[in-house]
């Protein structure tokens, strides 16, 4: 299948946004001091590992959709060199 030039950068910004995004949201759930991440004894609550689970999802998901888009980008500037 071959990607437009748009919906390769797309996707690839998309990769690289939600790479963005879920690191800062990480950054904040690890220094959470409002009781939601972490109980009063300091273990991680319910909150912490659902929050985790999302964020390594995200994480996987924005990696594939940015190597698709990698590859799409760098796909059409071979064409474009080659033609």
């Amino acid at each position: 299948m071959k990607l437009s030039r748009s919906v390769s950068w797309f996707l690839l910004a998309f990769g690289v946004w939600s790479w963005f995004i879920w690191i800062t949201f990480a950054k904040n759930l690890l220094k959470d001091g409002s009781g939601l991440a972490f109980d009063d004894a300091g273990d991680p609550t319910t909150y912490f590992w659902v929050h985790l689970l999302l964020a390594v999802t995200s994480f996987l998901l924005g990696t594939a959709v940015g190597v698709i888009g990698f590859r799409g980008v760098r796909a059409l500037r071979r064409e474009r060199s080659q033609g």
